[in-house]
């Protein structure tokens, strides 16, 4: 196929220009101004944005186990519309992601429905106890591109160490959940003005800066990488930031609920916007929007993490904890950090793409070049559109952001020689 007349968008190389792509089973095979058509298929993107395909490197998938809340087909379609062409689903399903047998389970189902960039994330320790770490060169071997106990955070210090130490010398990473569950234990908001009014527990901010502060303390201890995921609050922004400066090597995401909506969006006891972390206050909202803006903040990942319908629609006390993410994702961010004048198109492109596929070694993802798979996103910059959550992909169709008006949609999503159009 040959893509003409749209302005490529190269994060890898800050490219910014008109450019024609010829693809050829699958691979990027010519980049240039004016190529002449061969007999191939000629797709006209006059007015469009080319970017390499956007990378999620923190989903939740649901299965196995869990497949009344997703399955990885409408998890991977959910994905691919909103112009996703990698994901990272990670381990907390049932049973979890900390053994061979269950890793291969998961990229074989994904290879029956797509060839999307299907990149699992394992559990740290077995069956999230933090007693024992996971094979980590077995699961390396057939696989895994990080670890995580995501939803579970790693408490006992002395496994973390231990875990980072074995896990850094295998070239990998860990994403850390960083929450200190004593003090988040039984929250259903963020702790403040609106649980105090609708007399709900809270969930304080230094649950997370707490986790933040003594976990960088292990990083300057033992080195190595280290990433923090869905990072919601000023003060876990600033401790990053310190420690950035520092010299240690570390890299931070934040997820589009985190920048486009904040406590004082929940009028009422409406479990659409329970998620965890709990959306923040308006101050750490405009500290996320400046982490990303100075980099301290490296990737947007949607945080994908579906429930039933029916248990979002539960008594908030008794609602499980995540929103849909996928199909909003690219539209939040457009619409909040690119169309508001907050970041340039480049900047936050590269923290959808180039990035996450940087901290994960993912060679074949967020880059525009010869020889290379096609892995592909093209964006209508200016389409406005409407949020209907009775649209999505995902079994989730439940959204606090149904409604929303937002600028910048994915129109077209190219993986290898599959074409993907989006509505």
């Amino acid at each position: 196929m040959l893509l003409k007349n749209a302005k490529v968008i190269n994060p890898e190389t800050n490219y910014e220009g008109e450019m024609d792509v010829r693809i050829e089973s699958g691979k990027i095979v010519e980049l240039a101004e004016n190529i002449i058509p061969k007999q191939e298929e000629v797709i006209d993107i006059t007015g469009k944005i080319i970017v390499p395909g956007l990378v999620d490197m923190h989903c939740h998938l649901r299965e196995p186990g869990y497949k009344a809340k997703e399955t990885i087909k409408t998890g991977i379609e959910s994905a691919i519309n909103g112009g996703y062409t990698a994901i990272c689903p990670m381990a907390n399903t049932n049973p979890i992601v900390d053994n061979a047998e269950t890793l291969i389970y998961t990229i074989n189902r994904a290879k029956e429905i797509s060839s999307i960039g299907f990149y699992p994330i394992c559990a740290v320790t077995k069956g999230f106890a933090n007693e024992k770490i996971v094979n980590v060169s077995e699961l390396i071997d057939n696989g895994a591109v990080a670890f995580s106990n995501d939803g579970k955070p790693i408490e006992n210090m002395h496994i973390l160490r231990e875990a980072l130490r074995y896990i850094n010398s295998h070239n990998s990473i860990i994403i850390s959940h960083s929450e200190d569950s004593s003090l988040a234990k039984g929250g259903v908001i963020n702790e403040g003005r609106i649980s105090s009014r609708l007399g709900l527990k809270g969930i304080s901010d230094i649950a997370e800066s707490l986790a933040v502060a003594r976990e960088l303390e292990v990083v300057r201890s033992v080195g190595g990488r280290y990433h923090f995921a869905h990072i919601s609050t000023k003060r876990a922004i600033e401790l990053i930031r310190q420690a950035k400066k520092e010299g240690l090597n570390v890299t931070a995401e934040t997820a589009p609920h985190y920048f486009s909506i904040t406590e004082d969006d929940m009028t009422e006891y409406d479990a659409k916007y329970k998620v965890n972390p709990p959306l923040r206050t308006k101050e750490d909202l405009e500290a996320v929007i400046e982490g990303l803006k100075d980099g301290t903040i490296d990737v947007i990942a949607t945080d994908h993490a579906p429930h039933m319908v029916h248990e979002k629609q539960m008594p908030i006390q008794n609602a499980p904890m995540g929103i849909a993410g996928f199909e909003t994702s690219l539209g939040l961010t457009l619409t909040n950090l690119v169309h508001s004048g907050k970041m340039s198109l480049m900047e936050v492109i590269k923290k959808l793409t180039y990035n996450p596929s940087n901290i994960l070694n993912l060679k074949d993802q967020g880059r525009i070049k010869k020889g290379q798979n096609a892995y592909l996103t093209i964006i209508d910059l200016n389409e406005k559109w409407i949020v209907e959550e009775s649209k999505f992909k995902s079994k989730c169709r439940i959204s606090p952001f149904n409604g929303f008006n937002l600028s910048g949609k994915p129109k077209m999503v190219i993986i290898k020689d599959e074409i993907y159009k989006i509505g």
